[in-house]
């Protein structure tokens, strides 16, 4: 951004203070330079979808239930109250807290959608290339994204590595399924094990699958609730594409987030692809007996609620379902399941940015399903996996659960 003497207006609603931050609003106690009024400011941030701020009427019942405070201190009442009236300093550490669980507006009485109106916020910041210090590994994602199409840095024609010496079969038009891996199974050394154990079990259960590999792109869920919204649809719009030239009507997918955007987003674009996740069709394989238990697996398990497969998509019973027909298994709940489930702190992007030790979401879960005696702790999703086997590595407490995916489980029995 230009730099530009005192009193000249800049960029419209950008503000500088003299230390050079960038902030909304001079009413702030900070001496800004204003180049937008406060209308100007408010019309910004509804037209990049945060309308809804002006139904809050302060109740606070989202911050009583947002798992940051928890570990620390955080508003999303007052982040709503400042964006109403145009107040929201952009650079603020808080504007990238929210992990877009979806606890508060379920709570929500006036339906501020607080997700939706946080990430136009977001939005307002990418575009000025503001970010605030644990946000700006945004941008290395977003040029890893660009270039290779996953945030990992990663090249993209080692998509499909994992696979390999497992009969993989590229897909082709006609096959039953493409499966989806997604970006951190197809790259991350931990999450292939889970990709692996997904295929094998496909294999026993006599599936027709393939796999896309280098032509596919991540989903582009969570840099779009970075605010990154062009870069979304890139991906998405290449990703959409590729399906529809290779003949794909049934996508499976093993991360609960590219289950919600190709589901829910992806149909923006005028597309209706059939969007399965794995623990849907592990159900269904299982019910039909193509899929037979032979051992036994002797463990207290518990499970955790993925909030992108829970509160934001419903599913809830099939994960269940499966662990309770496993023999020898032993499922109990932690305190907060289902539609209370504790998040696990990767959602909102916040899978690229560090969390200090002391507020991670993810040791308090592992201390809960500690606490009822689990020996294994499993669940269905990229982002909670790798927080969760994070924390293991952290923290001082010798008695934490192995952290499995619901496959992983399986391929043992079967």
């Amino acid at each position: 951004m230009k730099r530009h003497a005192k009193g000249v207006k800049a960029d419209p609603v950008c503000v500088r203070t003299r230390t050079g931050r960038r902030v909304f609003n001079s009413l702030i106690g900070k001496t800004v330079e204003t180049v937008a009024d406060y209308k100007e400011i408010i019309d910004l941030i509804k037209a990049r979808g945060g309308d809804a701020f002006k139904l809050c009427y302060q109740c606070g019942l989202c911050d009583a239930v947002c798992p940051w405070n928890r570990v620390g201190t955080f508003s999303m009442r007052r982040l709503v109250r400042q964006a109403t009236f145009g107040l929201t300093e952009i650079e603020s550490e808080d504007l990238w807290r929210c992990t877009t669980c979806g606890i508060c507006p379920e709570r929500c009485p006036r339906d501020v959608k607080q997700i939706e109106s946080g990430v136009s916020l977001r939005r307002i910041a990418t575009e000025y290339g503001v970010f605030a210090p644990s946000a700006r590994p945004v941008r290395t994602v977003g040029a890893s994204l660009v270039g290779e199409g996953n945030p990992l840095n990663e090249q993209r024609k080692a998509r499909a590595k994992w696979a390999e010496g497992l009969s993989v079969k590229p897909f082709a038009e006609g096959m039953e399924i493409l499966y989806f891996p997604g970006c951190y199974l197809s790259y991350d050394p931990r999450l292939k094990k889970v990709a692996a154990a997904t295929a094998g079990i496909l294999h026993r259960a006599g599936v027709d699958f393939g796999i896309l590999g280098p032509r596919e792109n991540c989903c582009g869920e969570s840099i779009r609730k970075t605010g990154d919204e062009a870069l979304f649809k890139r991906l998405a719009r290449e990703n959409i594409k590729t399906f529809i030239e290779n003949g794909v009507r049934k996508i499976l997918v093993s991360s609960p987030h590219c289950y919600h955007t190709f589901k829910n987003e992806y149909s923006e674009f005028m597309v209706n692809f059939e969007v399965i996740h794995i623990s849907q069709l592990l159900l269904e394989l299982i019910r039909s007996g193509r899929l037979e238990f032979k051992k036994e697996y002797p463990k207290k398990v518990t499970y955790h609620d993925p909030c992108y497969l829970g509160r934001h998509n419903g599913i809830y019973d099939e994960p269940r379902e499966i662990l309770k027909r496993i023999p020898g298994l032993e499922l109990e709940e932690m305190p907060e399941s289902l539609g209370n489930s504790l998040c696990c702190g990767g959602g909102g992007g916040r899978i690229w940015m560090e969390t200090p030790k002391g507020e991670r979401f993810s040791d308090l879960r592992l201390e809960q399903a500690g606490r009822i005696g689990a020996r294994v702790l499993a669940t269905c999703c990229p982002y909670c996996i790798t927080h969760f086997e994070d924390s293991r590595l952290t923290m001082a407490n010798d008695n934490l659960p192995d952290i499995k995916d619901i496959t992983e489980i399986i391929e043992e029995v079967l």
